[in-house]
C-alpha cells in the first residue's frame, strides 16, 4: 500500500478537492454548515488548507479559518479508500500547529452527525457540545459572490419581475407551484417530503417567453442570474467546448444560490449521431456527466430552454437530470388580452381590445409587444410631423399588427402539441 503525505494545498488541487467535497455531500444525508463556496473561497483567500496526497493524487483535504481569537474547522474530505488510516486525526492535528502558530487556542467545528471529520475530531480531543441550536440567514449575494458574478456575466435582477408577467396564468401557475415555492420554502416542503427541483426544461416556440420565465424565478427568488449562451462557449476558454463548458460549472460552484439558464440548449445537447468525429458528442457528454454534480448543491436552480425539444439527446431527456419538462405554448386570447394592457398601458382603455386580441391571433408576446411599440410611434410621428396630438388608436395598432410577421406557424404550433403528448413531465 503506498503511503501519504501531508502538504500545502496548490491551484491544482482545486479540482479534486472540491470531488472529495461532492463524494462526502452525497453520502451524508444533512448539508454541511460550510458549503463548497466556502471552501473555495478559502483556497483563495490564503486561509490554511491543508491535503494529504499519495503521488500526485490528493486523498483527503482540511480547511480551517482565523476569526479573531478563534478559529473553525470548515470541513475535513477523504477518499473513501483511505479512510480509517488516521489521515483526518493528521489533518486536524496540522490545522493545530498551525493555528496555535499564529497564537489561536480555541478550535471550533460545526458538523451534521457522522458527517466525514467527526471520528478524527473526537480521536483528537474534541468535545461535542449539545444542547445547541445552530441558527442561520443566508443574504443570497455577499462581496466574494458579486465579483465572481460579475466574471461570470451574471447579475442579480430587480425584484418584481414575477409580479410584471402579464398573461400566460396557466403556465404562470404551473411554474409558480412546481418551481417557484419548494425552493422558496423549503422547510414546508420537506416537512410534506418534497424535494426541490434542481433542474427544469422549458419548451415551446420562439418568443412565447421562456427566457421571460426564467428571469421571473430567479427575480422572485432573489437568486443570482447567469445565462450560459452556448454560441459563447468557444471564447471562454482554451481546449474546446467541453472544457468551456466544465470551466464555467467549476465557477459556479462558488457562488451561493445561482439560477443558471442555457437558452437554446439543444445546440450543446442535441441528438448524438453516435459517430466518434461528430463534434458535437463531447460537448453533450460532458454536459450530462456536470448536471448531477450540479443538482447535488443547494440553492442552485438549472433552467434549460429549447425551440425543439424533440431534438435534444434522449440520454438528457431522462428521467434524474430533470425533475419537469414544462411546456410554454402560444397565448391564448386571455393572456393575449393582459399582454396587450400591459404594453398599451392607459391608451388600453381607449382602444378596442377585443379586436386587437383577435388580430393578433398568431402571436407571441414578443410580437405583440412589438406591434405596441410600432402603433404608439405611428401616433408619436403624426404629432412631431403634423402637429397631430392624439393618442394612438385602435386603427393604428391593428395596422402595426398587419405589419407585423407573427412568429408562429401553423407547422410549429402542430409540432408544439405534438410535443406535449411526448415530453411532458411536471
Amino acid at each position: 500500500m503506498p503511503t501519504w503525505r501531508l502538504r500545502d494545498f496548490h491551484d491544482d488541487d482545486l479540482d479534486r478537492v472540491i470531488q472529495l467535497w461532492d463524494q462526502d455531500r452525497q453520502a451524508d444525508d444533512s448539508p454541511p454548515v460550510f458549503p463548497i463556496s466556502e471552501v473555495i473561497a478559502a483556497t483563495r483567500t490564503g486561509e490554511l488548507v491543508v491535503v494529504a496526497a499519495v503521488g500526485d493524487d490528493v486523498v483527503g483535504m482540511a480547511v480551517a479559518q482565523a476569526q479573531g481569537e478563534r478559529a473553525w474547522i470548515v470541513g475535513v474530505a477523504l477518499a473513501r479508500l483511505w479512510r480509517n488510516r488516521g489521515i483526518g486525526s493528521s489533518l486536524v492535528g496540522e490545522l493545530e500547529r498551525r493555528l496555535r502558530a499564529q497564537g489561536i487556542r480555541r478550535i471550533s467545528a460545526l458538523l451534521p452527525p457522522g458527517a466525514t471529520g467527526a471520528a478524527a475530531l473526537e480521536n483528537s480531543g474534541y468535545l461535542a457540545r449539545t444542547g445547541l441550536v445552530f441558527y442561520e440567514k443566508v443574504e443570497h449575494l455577499g462581496a466574494s459572490d458579486a465579483g465572481l458574478l460579475a466574471e461570470l456575466g451574471g447579475r442579480v435582477l430587480p425584484r418584481g419581475l414575477w409580479t410584471d408577467l402579464a398573461g400566460m396564468e396557466q403556465e404562470k401557475e404551473t411554474i409558480e407551484r412546481r418551481i417557484v415555492l419548494p425552493l422558496a420554502e423549503p422547510t414546508v416542503a420537506d416537512r410534506h417530503g418534497v424535494t426541490p427541483p434542481k433542474a427544469v426544461i422549458l419548451f415551446g416556440p420562439p418568443g412565447t417567453g421562456k427566457t421571460s420565465f426564467a428571469k421571473a424565478v430567479a427575480s422572485r427568488l432573489e437568486w443570482p442570474f447567469v445565462e450560459l449562451f452556448p454560441s459563447r462557449l468557444a471564447s471562454v476558454g482554451a481546449g474546446g467546448l467541453a472544457n468551456s463548458l466544465r470551466d464555467v460549472f467549476a465557477d459556479l460552484a462558488g457562488l451561493e444560490s445561482v439560477v443558471l439558464f442555457i437558452d437554446e440548449v439543444e445546440e450543446i445537447a442535441g441528438v448524438r449521431s453516435g459517430l466518434a468525429v461528430d463534434p458535437g458528442h463531447g460537448v453533450t457528454n460532458e454536459l450530462l456527466k456536470l448536471i448531477p454534480g450540479f443538482r447535488d448543491h443547494d440553492n442552485r436552480l438549472l433552467i434549460c430552454a429549447t425551440n425543439s425539444v424533440r431534438s435534444l439527446d434522449p440520454a438528457f431527456l431522462r428521467p434524474g437530470r430533470f425533475d419537469y419538462v414544462i411546456p410554454v405554448g402560444p397565448p391564448d386570447p386571455a393572456a393575449r388580452a393582459a399582454i396587450w394592457r400591459r404594453y398599451l398601458g392607459p391608451t388600453a382603455e381607449s382602444v378596442e381590445l377585443r379586436r386587437l386580441v383577435v388580430a393578433s391571433e398568431m402571436f407571441t408576446p414578443a410580437d405583440i409587444e412589438f406591434a405596441a411599440r410600432k402603433g404608439a410611434q405611428a401616433a408619436f410621428e403624426r404629432e412631431v410631423v403634423h402637429g397631430h396630438d392624439a393618442p394612438a388608436s385602435t386603427e393604428d395598432y391593428l395596422a402595426a399588427i398587419a405589419d407585423t410577421r407573427p412568429t408562429l406557424t401553423d407547422p410549429a404550433i402542430t409540432e408544439f402539441r405534438e410535443d406535449i403528448e411526448q415530453y411532458v413531465r411536471m
